[in-house]
Order: C-alpha cells, then sequence, then structure tokens
C-alpha cells in the first residue's frame, strides 16, 4: 500500500470543503490528514478524531478567530509541509494546497473547489466591505502577489479534479490546466422526506459577504416571511441590524437540527453566486426545492421548476418574484431526492478512487481489495 498524505488548506471551520475532504477520508482511511492549521471543535466528529498533522501556524495565537487575517502566511506554511516520504499525495484546495511540494516520484493530485475566489475577483469583494482607500491599495498590493504564487503553485500538481464545469473552465483559463469534473458528495442518507412542511423559508451558509445572506434578509423582512437562517460568521451583526422580527438567527446547528429545518421548509433560500453549492442538493435530499441565484453551481445543479427556481437578478426584488413563483408551484418531493441521489457520497466514492487508480498504478492493488471488501 503506498504512503498517501490527504492536504487541506486549513482545518478551522466545517463547510463543504472539509465534507469533501472527509469524504476522501473514508474512502481512503489509510491517508495522513495534513493541514497547516486545524480548529478540532470546529471539525465533524469523524475529522476531530483523526491525528492530524498540522505546520507551524498551528501555533499562532486565536487561530480559531484569526486564520482568515494570516492569509499572507499561508503560502509559506504550505511550502513548509514535509511530504516528501508520501507515494501520493491528495490536496483538498480552495486556494493554498495546491502548492505543497512532493517527492520526485510521488503523484500529486489536486481537488479543487475554486482558485483564490477573492484574489480573481477582488475588486467585487472589497466593493461590499468598507475598507479606506488606504487599506484598499494595501490589500491589492498583497493580492497581486497571491495571484502570482497561485500560478506558479498550479503547475505542482500532476493532475486537477474540479468541483464543476464551471470551476474547470477557470482552471483552464487561469492557469492552463485540464481538469476532470467529480461533483461534491452529497451525504443523502442523512435526510429524509418529511410528512408536513412549515411556514418558513431557510439559508444554510456560513455568514460571510459573498454568500448574498442580505438579500434573504431583506427579501423576507420585505414580504413578512418567516426565514430560518442557520449559520454564523463575520457577517451576522450586520445582518441582525437589518432583519424585521420574521427573521430568526439559530446560529451554526448540529446536522439533526440542519436535517429537521431542511425536511419542514417551503424552500431553501440560496442567494449567492458558488463554485458548486451542495445546500441546494441536500435540500433537494430533503425533498423540498431551492430558489437559487442563476449563476455559478447552480446552473448546473438546479432544474428550473423541478428541483428549484432560478432567480436572474441578484436584487431583493428579483428575489422575491422567485420566491412568489415558488409558491405557486406543486413540487415532487421524491423526484427532487432522485435528482440530490445522483450525487451520492458512494457514487462520488467510486469516481473518485477510479480516477486515482487510473492515474496512479500503485493504487491499483488497493481498488481490486475495495472491490472484495464491498
Amino acid at each position: 500500500m503506498p504512503r498517501i498524505a490527504l492536504f487541506q488548506d486549513y482545518l478551522a471551520q466545517f463547510g463543504g470543503a472539509e465534507r469533501v475532504t472527509e469524504a476522501i477520508h473514508q474512502t481512503l482511511p489509510e491517508a495522513d490528514l495534513c493541514t497547516t492549521l486545524s480548529v478540532p471543535e470546529k471539525m465533524s466528529p469523524y475529522l476531530r478524531s483523526l491525528q492530524t498533522k498540522t505546520t507551524w501556524m498551528q501555533h499562532l495565537p486565536a487561530k480559531s478567530k484569526l486564520y482568515r487575517h494570516y492569509f499572507l502566511l499561508y503560502p509559506f506554511a504550505v511550502g513548509s509541509a514535509h511530504l516528501e516520504g508520501y507515494d501520493l499525495i491528495l490536496s483538498s484546495c480552495c486556494g493554498y494546497a495546491k502548492g505543497v511540494k512532493r517527492g520526485q516520484n510521488a503523484i500529486h493530485i489536486c481537488y479543487c473547489h475554486n482558485p483564490m475566489r477573492w484574489v480573481w475577483r477582488f475588486q467585487e469583494y472589497v466593493s461590499r466591505e468598507k475598507f479606506n482607500t488606504p487599506t484598499k491599495l494595501a490589500l491589492q498590493m498583497m493580492v497581486s502577489g497571491l495571484k502570482h504564487w497561485e500560478v506558479k503553485a498550479a503547475s505542482r500538481p500532476d493532475y486537477f479534479i474540479a468541483n464543476s464545469h464551471i470551476v474547470a473552465n477557470r482552471l483552464k483559463s487561469q492557469f492552463g490546466v485540464d481538469a476532470t469534473v467529480i461533483e461534491p458528495p452529497i451525504d443523502t442518507a442523512r435526510f429524509w422526506i418529511s410528512k408536513s412542511v412549515d411556514d418558513y423559508y431557510l439559508t444554510l451558509a456560513r455568514l460571510v459577504s459573498y454568500k448574498r445572506i442580505d438579500l434573504a434578509v431583506e427579501a423576507c423582512t420585505r414580504t413578512g416571511r418567516k426565514l430560518m437562517v442557520i449559520g454564523d460568521g463575520p457577517d451576522r451583526e450586520r445582518l441582525q441590524a437589518m432583519a424585521g422580527p420574521t427573521v430568526t438567527f439559530l446560529g451554526r446547528q448540529p446536522d439533526r437540527e440542519v436535517n429537521r429545518y431542511a425536511s419542514r421548509c417551503r424552500a431553501l433560500i440560496f442567494p449567492g453566486e458558488e463554485d458548486f453549492g451542495m445546500a441546494p442538493l441536500e435540500i433537494n435530499a430533503a425533498g423540498r426545492p431551492v430558489v437559487a441565484y442563476g449563476a455559478g453551481g447552480a446552473t448546473e445543479t438546479v432544474i428550473d421548476s423541478v428541483n428549484g427556481i432560478l432567480f436572474g437578478e441578484q436584487t431583493a426584488d428579483s428575489l422575491i418574484d422567485a420566491l412568489e413563483k415558488c409558491e405557486q408551484r406543486v413540487w415532487d418531493p421524491a423526484r427532487m431526492r432522485a435528482i440530490a441521489e445522483r450525487y451520492d457520497i458512494h457514487l462520488f466514492q467510486e469516481r473518485f478512487l477510479d480516477f486515482i487508480c487510473e492515474v496512479a498504478p500503485s493504487m491499483r492493488e488497493y481498488r481490486l481489495l475495495h472491490r472484495r471488501a464491498g
């Protein structure tokens, strides 16, 4: 059995990227989990149970709150990771992990969630933040350096896997690399179809500005619709200040509570532009539709009027129109769940393992043992 390292940018939150990393490790449980820094209390029980290898960033102060502020340090930490003894390196990457160095005969496969979004779309990001001019100029200089580093780092993996066709196109245009598309895993077994539906909409996301949860809050406040907001993050205070009495902030919730709210909501509101977006399919697995902004990964998973409604403009007015369309339709829960099952975690693991064995001959014996065990 070859020695395998699974390296993620950082493990300081638990979202879609971390669920992918968890699914990859469950596929290859012999792999060593590696990262720059880890905040175990924010991880799932499975990831928390693993012995995670970290870098010197693990000793930085207040990393649980400040890990995003350390953005200039990650390239150095990734470069300092000692992975020379591994035969196969798998990186789960939103920005930095693709830059890890490997041994001479090792194979590096990068599962890429996206090029560094805020680096390549810097102007769009800073337009939503209240930075003064000197701060913007300083950040722009830093971002320019990170962009140069990422282009160089993108030459290190031998193979790329993209989480969507949109991301595959970005990898081609920005780095000149070809990527195979394997969509992220949806744990459909977590969810169930409820016999009854309650009178509320749901958002399920980290509360950061680019997720555009403000549109959901504004739309539901203006129209008096009930909205349950699950998630936490730096944008929470601003969102609470603009929210009316029909909007409830629940913070982070355990999976069992998320599943309960998902199964009984009128629909998930998904107003941001995501690279893929796992939440809409998780809601579909619970037999409920999604009202999503018609851009990014939602255009690959949401079939208009079948498992959701797409709205064309990132405005509250456009979202309100879509909510009205959603309420006028009769939805088929079984059909929506069947769409989610196309992305089930077991299918992801089979596709991922097939790809690894195709490009890394040393893994083929492991694949045979895996099939026999199955």
